[in-house]
């Protein structure tokens, strides 16, 4: 029997949900550090606008209590439509349904707040009620304590869910680096949010390679640069 999970993620088949990433939202995240936080979710927005993912963006009660998404997601994606809502489960509501019904992607990669609330009962209910495929950036999303993320991620496994990071999804993208028209994007993206391997490909540039340091204007490849 096919088994649709051991298919590796592809900008074909992907789409991506950014689920309330909202700063007050943000004050109440305990498990993860929430520089880093908002550093891997924007890495991942990223990829998705490099990879020509079909993104939803939702938020909660924008302006009675958790305020506008980020301004470093909004400025990846400057026209799309923030979908609000004031249900905990972005599922219930109509127009998360149908924007994720128009990309005709069954894989949704998933980046939310709270992981233990927003995160667990949108993934459940898509999987039970729409049949969708649903790939957790653990590192892209928290929860009010490490241990409200952690139990919350173990019962999204045992009901089905994958657990990811935002680096692996940028990779899986990717694939091979071959894909010359994706490189320099995910390059870019790695010095910006990948820390020490992205100052591992800063070295190669600069030192291995002799490339000028990219703050200096200059972008080009002078060879492939290794993954790890």
């Amino acid at each position: 029997m096919h088994n649709p999970k051991l298919e590796v993620l592809t900008p074909q088949n992907a789409q991506l949900i950014i689920i309330d990433h909202q700063p007050q939202m943000a004050f109440g995240v305990q498990s993860i550090d929430r520089q880093t936080l908002k550093n891997n979710v924007v890495g991942l927005a990223k990829a998705a606008r490099a990879f020509g993912i079909p993104t939803v963006i939702t938020t909660v009660e924008s302006e009675s209590f958790s305020g506008k998404t980020y301004p470093e997601i909004l400025d990846v994606f400057p026209d799309a439509p923030i979908l609000e809502r004031t249900s905990m489960n972005s599922w219930d509501d109509q127009k998360v349904r149908d924007a994720l019904a128009r990309n005709g992607r069954n894989k949704i990669v998933v980046a939310g707040l709270w992981t233990e609330v927003c995160n667990t009962t949108f993934a459940l209910s898509a999987m039970l009620e729409g049949g969708y495929e649903i790939y957790m950036v653990a590192d892209a999303s928290g929860g009010t304590s490490k241990e409200a993320h952690d139990f919350a991620m173990q019962r999204m496994v045992q009901a089905g869910v994958v657990p990811m990071t935002w680096q692996q999804v940028l990779l899986e993208w990717q694939r091979d680096w071959a894909h010359r028209d994706t490189y320099e994007a995910v390059m870019k993206i790695v010095t910006e949010h990948s820390g020490a391997y992205g100052m591992g490909v800063d070295y190669a540039y600069t030192m291995l390679h002799k490339a000028q340091a990219r703050n200096q204007g200059h972008n080009e490849v002078l060879a492939p640069v290794p993954a790890f």
